[in-house]
Parts: structure tokens; C-alpha cells; sequence
């Protein structure tokens, strides 16, 4: 049964969870993400200078830990490798899942998990259009940084532009660095694995899931420090906004579901006319059975202790017995007197 909101509670109404309503709406809402994402490519001598101001300031606090994690990564290929893998695909799977999992398994947690992801995703991409950012690996190699995604790209089905397939980076934007929302839907999963999960197995998995993934996407080149931080912070105004946002959003939704279920007024009459008339035959069986029941159960027949069949009309033998009743019956009815 839904939800409703009571009054003086601050609850917002509830109503049941359908597949073939949420997957729309998902996928329209990526679909605009990415085409904003897109639209969203700045000039390339900004967003280089965006970066290498990132960098230098990191590097002014002593930030800067994505240039020793990318030696690392660019050292040893068992651990750049599966981070490359990590970056490119986890992104996409694990997200998917944990909503898919919240959707099934909890589903009363999960239209405010939903909305948080959705509306954090939004500032994103205010983010990449304000602010087009260079990520590491596409500066001057004067900066020290390495491509693992290029470096390692024959293990793996990405080229030398992100993690998009070989032939596919005119599709992504590639100055979308600045907030990383690798990391922030990395915190979004942790969240909702560690408030939602009921083995250690997913607490581990809360835990080591974004901070692996912190660590990868700037052991890969693809964000500063600062990105990653930026993604959390995201992630942080979303869950802030999530409230309001659902009240506004509410009145609209009202809307479309009753102008949705509109067009069912007539099936839904015709099931009330059918469900009425059902009612109304059953209701005559159960009179005719009341009938039939009280015809041959007499009255006073007790069943247990303490318990008493309702009050029936009482027949008496004789001249006004009916035809139907049989010799013993009228035998039992003389007799009672005497009893």
C-alpha cells in the first residue's frame, strides 16, 4: 500500500514503485547528463588553464598526490592495469547495480537514493560547464604525467581518450574533470552499502570501493586531488537538496499521474460495474445458503461449550408440519415437550 502524507509529519506521499516508470526515468535523465556533457566543452586553452592552476595549487599545499600514484601506476602495469579496468567500467556497473539492489531489496530507501544521485549528477554537470577543467594527462609531458589509459590501452578496449571505446572519444567531453563524479558515485554506492547493507562483507565494500576508486582515478591521470575532493563535496550539496527538491518536484509528479490515470476512467468504471454485479451475486448465493441453513439446523443447537448457532425459527409437528418432514423428524418434534 502506498504511503501518504499525514499531516504535521513532513512526510512526502508515497506511491508504489513500478520498473516501467523508474527505467525511463532513469535513462532519460543519463541521457541529458551526457548530452550536457557535451554541450559542455569549454575552450581547450582554459580548461588547460584550469588545470595546471588546480596542480599549482596543490602542489603550493603539498596536495598533489596524483603524481606519485601515476608513476606508480605507469611503473608497474599489475596495478595499472586493473585500474584502467577499474576506471573504465566499474563506473558504469556498479552504480546500476546498487540502484537496481535498492530498488529490489529496499525499496522504501530507495526514491530518496534516487533523487540524491540524480540531483548530485545535475551539479555536476554545472560544474563541467562552468568550470573545464584539463585533467592530468592531457598536459604537456613537461608536468610529469603518463596516459595509462594510452599506455595500457592493448588490454583493454579503450584508446588514448578516457575510457570511451577506440573510435568513440568524439563522444565524450574530455575537460569534464572538475568535480570527479567517478569518485562522488563511488561515496553515493559506499553510502548505500553501508546504511542499507546487512553483511561485513558490504561494510568492507563501503569502505574500500570509493576510496579504491580516489586512488585510481588519479593514479590514472584522469583528475587531481582537488577533482576528487570537488566530487565529494558534490555529493554533499545533493543529499542537502534532496528534500526540497522532492516537495517541489511532488506537484508535478501529482499531475501526470492523474492525467495518466485519467485514460483508465472507463476500464475503471467498467471493473467497478463488473465487480459490483459479482458482489451482488454472491451476496444472493450466501442469502439462498442462509436460507437453506436455517431450514434444517433448529434452533437452540449447540456445537461446544459456550457456544450457541444463532436464534431460528422454531417448527413445530402437527397439522402445520411441513410435507417435506420426514416421520422421524415429527417423531423427534412430539417428543420434545416431554423432554
Amino acid at each position: 500500500m502506498p504511503k501518504t502524507d499525514v499531516p504535521g509529519t513532513g512526510r512526502i506521499p508515497e506511491h508504489p514503485l513500478r520498473w516501467w516508470t523508474e527505467l525511463p526515468l532513469i535513462v532519460l535523465v543519463y541521457a541529458a547528463y551526457s548530452a550536457g556533457r557535451l554541450l559542455a566543452r569549454g575552450d581547450v586553452a582554459g580548461a588547460v588553464d584550469n588545470g595546471i592552476g588546480i596542480l599549482r595549487a596543490e602542489q603550493f599545499l603539498r596536495l598533489d598526490a596524483e603524481s606519485p600514484l601515476n608513476r606508480l601506476f605507469t611503473a608497474h602495469a599489475w596495478i595499472g592495469v586493473p585500474a584502467d579496468f577499474w576506471y573504465a567500467s566499474l563506473h558504469y556497473l556498479v552504480t546500476p547495480a546498487v540502484l537496481i539492489w535498492l530498488f529490489r531489496s529496499r525499496a522504501v530507501h530507495y526514491r530518496a537514493a534516487r533523487a540524491w544521485l540524480m540531483i548530485s549528477t545535475m551539479i555536476g554537470l554545472v560544474g563541467f560547464t562552468l568550470m573545464p577543467t584539463c585533467p592530468p594527462r592531457l598536459l604537456s609531458a613537461g608536468h610529469g604525467f603518463v596516459d595509462t589509459m594510452a599506455q595500457y590501452s592493448g588490454y583493454g578496449w579503450w584508446g588514448a581518450e578516457a575510457s570511451a571505446p577506440r573510435g568513440l572519444g568524439g563522444m565524450t567531453n574530455q575537460y569534464a574533470a572538475m568535480p570527479s563524479l567517478h569518485v562522488g558515485w563511488a561515496l553515493w554506492c559506499g553510502v548505500m552499502l553501508w546504511r542499507h547493507g546487512r553483511s561485513p562483507l558490504m561494510r568492507v565494500a563501503a569502505v574500500g570501493y570509493p576510496l579504491i576508486t580516489t586512488l585510481v582515478v588519479m593514479g590514472t591521470a584522469n583528475h587531481y586531488f582537488f577533482d576528487a575532493v570537488a566530487g565529494g563535496v558534490v555529493m554533499g550539496i545533493g543529499l542537502l537538496l534532496v528534500r526540497p527538491v522532492r516537495r517541489l518536484a511532488e506537484p508535478v509528479m501529482a499531475r501526470l499521474r492523474a492525467r495518466f490515470a485519467g485514460g483508465s476512467g472507463g476500464s475503471s468504471a467498467a471493473e467497478s460495474s463488473v465487480s459490483g454485479a459479482s458482489s451482488a451475486t454472491e451476496s444472493s448465493v450466501s442469502g439462498a445458503s442462509s436460507a437453506t441453513d436455517s431450514s434444517i439446523v433448529s434452533g437452540g443447537c449447540q456445537t461446544s461449550t459456550g457456544e450457541r448457532l444463532p436464534r431460528q425459527r422454531k417448527h413445530s409437528a402437527g397439522p402445520s408440519a411441513e410435507p417435506s418432514a420426514g416421520p422421524a423428524e415429527a417423531a423427534d418434534s412430539a417428543a420434545a415437550p416431554a423432554r
